[in-house]
C-alpha cells in the first residue's frame, strides 16, 4: 500500500464507522474490499493480467464458499444481492475502460467488456453446477486445496513462474521471449491462500461456522489485511464483523493512533534504514566486518519496522470499523529464546502452521505403530514446519536454509529446555544471577535470529556465504 491508498482507506473506514450500520455497513465493506483488490493490484507487462488476477482471486473465494457452506434457503435473497454486487463491481471496473480521462481503477486498461461478461457468465454457470452436485463437494474440496498449493508453487518457483509467464504472453499474443518472473505480481495471494486453506480444513473437520457469501468475501479480501496480513481465522473475523464495537469515537481514536504509528515505522524509519540495510549491492561492497555487522543489524531492524508498520496500519484500519484483527508482532527482538521469538514474530503465520501442520504431524508420528521417542518427532515436526515457512516466502535455497536454520535452533532450544527442566527444577537461582542468564539468553537469541536474516535477505547461497565470511573476518 502507498500513502495514497492508506489515506483513502482511512477516510473510507471513518465514513463507514460514522454513517453505516447493519446491512448497509455490510455491503459497504464488501464493495470496498472488492474495489481494493483491483486498485491495489500491481501492474503487469502481460496484457490485462492486472485485471484478471483480481477476478481469479474473487472467483476462488466464491467457489470455496460454495464448496464449504451448505445450502440455506433463508439467505437466498441476500445471496442474490451479494452476487449482484460482486459481479456489478467487476463489470463496473471493466467498464472504466470506456471512461476516457477517468479510466481506470486498474493499473492498466481493462479488457473489453464483452470478455468480462463471458467470463462472469462461465463462472456463474460453474457455481450453479457446484451447488447442484453437492455429493461430490467433499472430493472437490481436496482438489481445490491442491490447486491453491499448485498455484502457489507456480508463483513462487522462478522456473515455473517464467514458463507460466511465457504461456500467458503467448496466449495474449505477446512476445514470450520477453517473459520474466516479475510478470506475475498476484496481489496478496500468499495470505489469500492461507485463508482459503484454513477454510477448507475447518470445513472438512466440520468446524466452520455458517456465514453468507458477502461475509466470507469480505473476510478473505478485507482490504486492510490484503497485502501484508495478518492471517485471521474466519470464525473470529465474522464474530467481530457481525458484532462490531459500538464505541465509535474510541475505536476511531485508537485506530488512527495505530495507523500513525504504522506510518512512522514504515515510511519514515524503515524506508530510511533501507538505504543502509543488507542487500545484494551492500553485501558486495562492504569488506570490513564491523560495517557488515552494521548493515546486518540495520536490516534486522528495518525488516521488523517495515513488516510491523504495515501490520499496525491494517490493525488500525480494522479497529476504526470495529474489527479487531489479531496482533502479528509482540516485541520479538526482546525475547530470550527462539520459541518465544516465534510466539512474537509473525504470530498469525506461526499459529497457522502450528494448527494445521506441526500439531497434526506430531500427533500422527506419536500414534499408530511408529512408537518413536520424543526427540525425532520434535525434530521432524520442526524441520517440516520451519522449512515450509521459509519456502512460503519464496522457493529458493536461501529461504529453505533460513527455515532449516530456525528449525534446528528451535529443536536445540526444545532439547535444552527439557534437559534443564529435569535437572535443575528444584534449584533456586538468585535474582541477580537470573538477570545475567536472561541477558545472555536474549543476546544469543537476538544474534541467532539476526544471522539467520543473511539467508532471508539475499538471493543466493554464494553471496550469503561471502557475507558470513566477512562478518567473522574469514574473507581473503
Amino acid at each position: 500500500m502507498t500513502l495514497q491508498h492508506i489515506l483513502y482507506f482511512t477516510v473510507f473506514t471513518i465514513v463507514i464507522s460514522r454513517l453505516s450500520h447493519g446491512l448497509f455497513r455490510h455491503y459497504l465493506l464488501l464493495t470496498g474490499s472488492l474495489f481494493a483488490v483491483f486498485w491495489l493490484q500491481p501492474a503487469s507487462s502481460i496484457r490485462n493480467l492486472d485485471f484478471w488476477l483480481p477476478v481469479v482471486s474473487i472467483g476462488m473465494v466464491v467457489i470455496i464458499w460454495i464448496l464449504t457452506q451448505p445450502k440455506n434457503p433463508d439467505r437466498k435473497h441476500k445471496l442474490r444481492l451479494e452476487i449482484l454486487i460482486i459481479s456489478g463491481v467487476v463489470t463496473f471496473i471493466g467498464a472504466t475502460r470506456y471512461f476516457g480521462n477517468l479510466c481506470c481503477l486498474t493499473a492498466t486498461r481493462p479488457p473489453p467488456i464483452i470478455q468480462i461478461i463471458i467470463v462472469l457468465t462461465i463462472l456463474g454457470c460453474f457455481g450453479l453446477l457446484l451447488q447442484h452436485f453437492s455429493q461430490i463437494q467433499k472430493s472437490l474440496l481436496w482438489l481445490a486445496g491442491i490447486l491453491i498449493i499448485v498455484i502457489f508453487i507456480l508463483l513462487k518457483y522462478d522456473i515455473y513462474a517464467l514458463h507460466l509467464s511465457q504461456f500467458l504472453r503467448n496466449w495474449m499474443g505477446q512476445d514470450p521471449s520477453l517473459a520474466t518472473t516479475s510478470d506475475l505480481p498476484w496481489l496478496g495471494y500468499s495470505y489469500l491462500a492461507f485463508r482459503l486453506l484454513h477454510t477448507i480444513r475447518d470445513a472438512q473437520g466440520k468446524k466452520l461456522p455458517d456465514y453468507s457469501l458477502g461475509e466470507f468475501t469480505t473476510y478473505a479480501l478485507f482490504f486492510p489485511a490484503l497485502t501484508a496480513g495478518p492471517i485471521d481465522r474466519s470464525e473470529r473475523f465474522i464474530r467481530d464483523y457481525r458484532s462490531p464495537s459500538q464505541e465509535t469515537n474510541r475505536n476511531t481514536w485508537i485506530g488512527l493512533q495505530r495507523v500513525l504509528v504504522g506510518l512512522l515505522k514504515k515510511f519514515v524509519l524503515a524506508d530510511s534504514l533501507a538505504l543502509f540495510a543488507l542487500n545484494s549491492q551492500n553485501a558486495n561492497q562492504v569488506g570490513a566486518p564491523i560495517w557488515m555487522w552494521i548493515v546486518l543489524y540495520t536490516y534486522s531492524l528495518r525488516l521488523y519496522l517495515d513488516f510491523s508498520g504495515y501490520t499496525d496500519i491494517a490493525l488500525g484500519l480494522g479497529a476504526i470499523v470495529g474489527i479487531n484483527l489479531p496482533e502479528n508482532f509482540n516485541a520479538p527482538y526482546f525475547r530470550t529464546n527462539l520459541t518465544a521469538f516465534w510466539n512474537s514474530w509473525h504470530i498469525t503465520l506461526a499459529n497457522w502452521f502450528r494448527a494445521y501442520l506441526f500439531n497434526p504431524l506430531t500427533r500422527f508420528l506419536r500414534g499408530g505403530n511408529f512408537k518413536l521417542p520424543v526427540w525425532p518427532i520434535v525434530l521432524v515436526g520442526q524441520i517440516t514446519t520451519m522449512t515450509l515457512i521459509g519456502l512460503w516466502h519464496g522457493i529458493t535455497w536461501n529461504f529453505f536454509i533460513w527455515g532449516l536454520w530456525h528449525a534446528l535452533g528451535l529443536f536445540v532450544h526444545n532439547r535444552w529446555t527439557e534437559w534443564r527442566r529435569r535437572r535443575i527444577i528444584n534449584i533456586e537461582i538468585h535474582p541477580w544471577k537470573q538477570k545475567y542468564i536472561s541477558f545472555f539468553s536474549w543476546l544469543i537469541t537476538f544474534h541467532y535470529v539476526t544471522l539467520g536474516w543473511v539467508w532471508f535477505a539475499l538471493p543466493g547461497t554464494d553471496i550469503s556465504g561471502r557475507v558470513f565470511s566477512t562478518l567473522f573476518g574469514l574473507g581473503s
